[in-house]
């Protein structure tokens, strides 16, 4: 039975984000949303839940229907409230004092530490921060569950678990997820929609089985539109020919056929659908400057620490060669991000950091978890045009077609978002012109077309790396090396399959 039916709908901002979407969402639902950027997933989701109101068309909910929908971000009003005490002010007036053991039960079944709920929102971590919010809508008991992005900053294990979750939630309960993370939704999903401006596909099938399917459909559209429009074509010149030996001859069952057969092109082109193209968020491309070394980066069983110098792990003997794109596998905390730091400090400041050996033709390039390379006061034109040396009017070009309009280009990084700042972080990497790679969580904030773009380029350019990464889809498209990091040690392993199950039987 349909819990919530949409019938024509469209919503407009500056231009249409989707329009006549027809589409419902009943028991036994778990829908994938998936789009780029900005292009209308959140919007969607507000729309289901009657928070916002659509352009057009009209949306149908079954009489008092809970959703509960969990959002992108914490609402500032709770960063001062303990993580329990979030997840209880979820709970209806009426149901605070007679049912606060609901809290406790929810919170068990997430695995949650007693230590942590007493813990402040604005000191948690975000995926702790994100398991609050999923949490907070869960313990009111909805009926339909929205979730908006909520892989957003969990490690694997904490992905897993939230899989694990979901996937044990009764079966006649819908759930609709708008997410980038490509496995994610294998995992969870059994419909998937694209969400476009014009016609928004649906298909009965999880993400990449659907997007196979999509990819056909597109295909097979602009077969058929370029036969459209060859025919179309053929007809003018066929009516152009008759009109010419029409006005000859002054036959008029020849000017009435020449009307009939521009009739004929017209009626082809006006019902002729064109391929859908992906408005791109903005372009992702990387440089490779090469180097004739073969090994950039030796090292000599070197010392992972914290910052007060506990030892994390050792590396042993270790080589990065040219080609290499070595994935860091291991559970957070392990010092995967520490070990990404020790080797840019290597590079940049040359013999400060014992037992690790840089080739010195070896060009940094390097993006961190929050990239900080790029400074939230600086603007995106005065950035590109001051630290790689070009003119206004180039550094204009390249930003907009990274993705940063005009109207952005003189505002504060700090506004843009996250989508935007991914993109210009990419766009600083390539400016920089490296022969290594250093990638913290590069597809954070990027959609599937950006996940996409950055794995085509890795792998174009032979680029050597290494990357640090909770995407599995990512880890699995771009890594030829993989060292796990494990009992304060590193090891290299073939693939990282292994690793994967192990943490998603972990967290079961």
């Amino acid at each position: 039975m349909a819990l919530i039916s949409l019938k024509s709908l469209g919503v407009t901002m500056s231009a249409p984000l989707f329009s006549n979407l027809d589409l419902t969402v009943g028991g036994g639902d778990r829908l994938g949303i998936v789009a780029a950027n900005g292009r209308g997933k959140s919007t969607l989701l507000k729309c289901l839940t009657g928070e916002m109101e659509p352009t057009s068309g009209d949306i149908t909910r079954t009489r008092g229907l809970r959703v509960g929908h969990v959002e992108q971000s914490v609402p500032p009003a709770l960063l001062g409230r303990t993580f329990h005490q979030v997840v209880a002010d979820g709970l209806p007036a009426e149901q605070a004092d007679s049912e606060m053991w609901r809290v406790d039960v929810v919170l068990d079944s997430l695995d949650v530490p007693e230590a942590m709920r007493e813990r402040e929102m604005q000191a948690l971590s975000g995926g702790w921060q994100r398991l609050a919010l999923i949490a907070r809508v869960w313990v009111t008991d909805p009926d339909v569950l929205l979730l908006d992005e909520p892989t957003n900053h969990l490690d694997l294990a904490r992905i897993s678990q939230l899989e694990s979750w979901l996937n044990a939630l009764p079966r006649e309960m819908p759930v609709v997820i708008a997410s980038h993370d490509r496995a994610f939704l294998d995992a969870t999903t059994n419909r998937t929609l694209f969400l476009r401006p014009e016609q928004s596909p649906v298909f009965a099938l999880p993400y990449s089985r659907a997007r196979q399917a999509l990819d056909e459909v597109d295909a097979s559209t602009a077969r058929k539109f370029e036969r459209d429009m060859k025919v179309a074509q053929q007809l003018r010149k066929q009516a152009a020919k008759l009109n010419n030996i029409g006005i000859n001859s002054g036959s008029d069952l020849l000017t009435v056929k020449t009307k009939q057969l521009r009739e004929r092109a017209e009626k082809l082109e006006e019902a002729a659908v064109s391929t859908h193209r992906e408005k791109s968020a903005g372009a992702i491309r990387l440089a490779n400057r090469g180097t004739h070394a073969k090994v950039l980066i030796t090292l000599d069983d070197a010392t992972v620490e914290t910052p007060d110098g506990t030892l994390l792990f050792r590396t042993g003997k270790r080589h990065i060669c040219q080609g290499d794109r070595i994935v860091l596998l291991g559970r957070n905390g392990v010092g995967k991000s520490r070990f990404v730091s020790l080797i840019r400090n290597a590079i940049v400041k040359p013999d400060t950091v014992q037992n690790v050996k840089v080739t010195p033709s070896t060009v940094l390039g390097h993006s961190d978890q929050a990239l900080s390379g790029i400074s939230g006061d600086d603007t995106p034109l005065a950035m590109v045009s001051r630290r790689y040396d070009v003119g206004e009017q180039r550094a204009r070009a390249l930003l907009a077609g990274a993705g940063v309009v005009i109207e952005m280009q003189e505002k504060r990084i700090g506004v843009l978002s996250g989508g935007q700042k991914a993109r210009l972080m990419m766009l600083a990497l390539r400016l920089a012109n490296p022969n290594f790679y250093l990638l913290d969580e590069p597809t954070n904030h990027l959609d599937i077309d950006g996940q996409e773009a950055l794995e085509e380029e890795l792998l174009k350019h032979q680029a050597s790396c290494v990357l640090a990464s909770h995407d599995r889809s990512f880890i699995r498209a771009t890594g030829n090396r993989f060292w796990l990091i494990e009992k304060r040690k590193l090891t290299e392993v073939d693939d990282p399959e292994e690793f994967f199950r192990t943490v998603a039987e972990g967290s079961n």
